[in-house]
């Protein structure tokens, strides 16, 4: 634990630890110990040792009768705030079960939360198996143990850190309460579990762009479960982010062999149906979003408030229903027309090792499973090489000795090679876009998903965990550093969470948009969807389906609470977008 800075600590008995850690604070650690304990004095003092531990605490506060669960009441704590909050080995008292102890522990985590300071730390150190996390051993079941980090995240706060109880730091720390008496826990192999304040959640946002594509400028709607990927600025020049380590680590060592050059063009995030005709046929046309246009009222005179009108409907089929304009599902089409002039210069020159590149953000619909990403970073580089070099294979294997120590291998498919890791899958492709027998040269095209490359390279947990708005994210990644360093996780064992949800719908279901719908409800919470029913009344024309929702957050404390909320929101979204009747 640091000494440094101003400490609460409540549930105390003897004072015992309170003593024995102003004894190891030196004067500059500043901020002081206030001790509390439950009790009235009288009471209090009757604990063996407490007189002379309150004697020792001499440069801190005594309080008693201060309940933990109401600290915002205590007229003493009013208006402090403090670094640390300390509750060692907390209990009910007497024979209380687990369910009464989970009780006590979320109504002090609801009540700390009000004292303490803003990047301030919750300290709860508790026996051996009743934390119910990975890091107790044995690990109790889940029913019978004391859920602490599924209790603190009532309180918004997510777990740190654990690491063992070190008794010996305070040899003159006694551990008493137990069953409401002088006698002690049992802290061998105690743990001290650490919590820290998680940012609020981000709902989505409605936004409005405006681009130019192909001379035209237009406005359109960014879906809103797409809000919280636009303007990051992952790939910005300067950047930290661990998808711009990524690309910076590939393109440093695809140097060593190559010339790579990256173009500084901006592009769109929109691209016309001609232009996904042309090279977007490794992506599933069902995955494109297409777009909600919005036209100007030009007949409106009140230019305070421009009256945007829809130019056609979202999620359109533009073979069907006219629709011209699509988010980006791949960089390709528009590294085509930019990487194909350059090559040209290529050919005319005679150099067959430089690879001309582009990255940027793309946009997948895709249904919710913990590794399809809706949204994500794409490399593509495209050289002109001698087809005698056989270049595909020469590229996909300089790529597969790169990121093998990373769980990345290379496998053969019709037209080219794939780079998939488990257990995300496909991370790349490298394919020849003129081969033949009688072609001198051959156009080489790399494309690599970032996201998923990021993930490999510094072993994060989730890919979500990239999108983090929480500081505490990026500055471990401020010295740069190298690929196969370990990540520290934001939030130790996160919970998973499931509820199901049932509903009628009319003669047609689209499911796609069903996962639409989950994603911005659950701000992105939501990490796998399964159908577990489905059922057609032979009478009403109806189909019946239930749908599972496991809710899972790296990120953010995810409560029992918090999950139940935003279930209920999309129940409420359902309705009115998709005109389905909750059951």
């Amino acid at each position: 634990m640091s000494l440094s800075g101003s400490i609460l600590l409540v549930g105390e008995g003897n004072f015992s630890f309170s003593a024995s850690l102003s004894q190891s604070r030196s004067e500059a650690a500043g901020g002081g110990i206030t001790a509390t304990c439950l009790q009235g004095q009288d009471e209090a003092l009757r604990h063996e040792g407490a007189a002379e531990s309150i004697e020792i605490i001499n440069r801190g506060t005594v309080l008693f009768e201060v309940d933990c669960t109401k600290l915002g009441e205590c007229a003493a704590l009013q208006g402090r705030a403090f670094d640390r909050v300390v509750f060692n080995f907390p209990h009910c008292g007497r024979k209380s079960g687990v369910k009464k102890n989970r009780e006590l522990l979320k109504s002090f985590f609801l009540s700390c939360v009000q004292v303490l300071a803003e990047g301030g730390e919750v300290h709860v150190s508790l026996c051996n198996g009743q934390g119910g996390t990975p890091a107790d051993h044995p690990t109790r079941e889940w029913h019978n143990s004391w859920q602490v980090a599924a209790m603190a995240a009532e309180a918004h706060l997510i777990l740190t850190d654990v690491h063992p109880f070190q008794r010996e730091k305070h040899q003159s720390y006694k551990c008493t309460g137990y069953r409401s008496q002088d006698k002690g826990f049992h802290v061998e192999k105690a743990l001290l579990h650490v919590f820290t304040r998680s940012l609020p959640y981000t709902a989505a946002q409605a936004i409005v762009m405006e681009e130019a594509v192909e001379g035209e400028t237009i406005q359109y709607n960014v879906p809103a479960e797409l809000s919280d990927y636009i303007f990051r600025g992952f790939l910005c020049s300067g950047s930290v982010h661990p998808v711009r380590l990524a690309q910076d680590f590939l393109l440093k060592r695809l140097a060593e062999k190559w010339s790579v050059s990256m173009t500084m063009e901006t592009f769109p995030l929109l691209l016309t149906a001609k232009q996904l005709q042309m090279c977007c046929h490794e992506v599933d046309a069902t995955h494109y979003y297409w777009i909600e246009l919005l036209q100007k009222d030009r007949e409106c005179t009140d230019t305070r408030s421009e009256n945007l009108k829809p130019a056609c409907c979202p999620n359109v089929d533009p073979e069907r229903e006219g629709g011209i304009y699509v988010l980006r599902p791949s960089l390709l089409p528009q590294a085509e027309e930019l990487l194909t002039k350059k090559e040209e210069s290529i050919k005319d020159a005679g150099i067959s090792s430089l690879l001309f590149g582009m990255s940027g953000l793309v946009f997948r619909n895709v249904s919710i499973n913990p590794w399809a990403l809706p949204s994500f970073h794409e490399l593509v580089l495209r050289g002109v090489f001698p087809s005698a070099c056989n270049p595909v294979t020469l590229h996909g294997q300089m790529l597969e000795t790169l990121l093998a120590p990373y769980g990345v291998s290379l496998v053969s498919e019709q037209g080219g090679l794939c780079l998939t890791a488990q257990p995300m899958g496909l991370v790349g492709r490298v394919f020849a876009s003129n081969a033949g027998d009688d072609v001198p040269h051959v156009s080489i095209t790399v494309c690599l998903n970032l996201d998923l490359l990021a993930v490999l390279l510094f072993s994060l947990p989730d890919w979500r965990l990239l999108w983090s708005h929480d500081p505490r994210f990026l500055k471990q990644f401020t010295l740069r550093p190298s690929p196969g360093k370990a990540f520290r996780p934001l939030s130790l064992f996160p919970e998973h969470i499931s509820f199901d949800i049932s509903f009628w719908t009319g003669l047609t279901w689209e499911e796609r948009k069903f996962h639409v719908v989950v994603r911005e409800a659950s701000c992105g919470t939501v990490e796998q969807v399964k159908l577990v029913d489905r059922f057609s009344h032979p009478d009403l024309s109806q189909t019946s389906y239930c749908y599972r929702l496991t809710y899972r957050s790296h990120t953010h404390a995810l409560s029992h609470t918090q999950a139940l909320q935003f279930h209920k929101q999309l129940e409420s979204l359902l309705s009115s977008r998709l005109q389905v009747t909750i059951r």
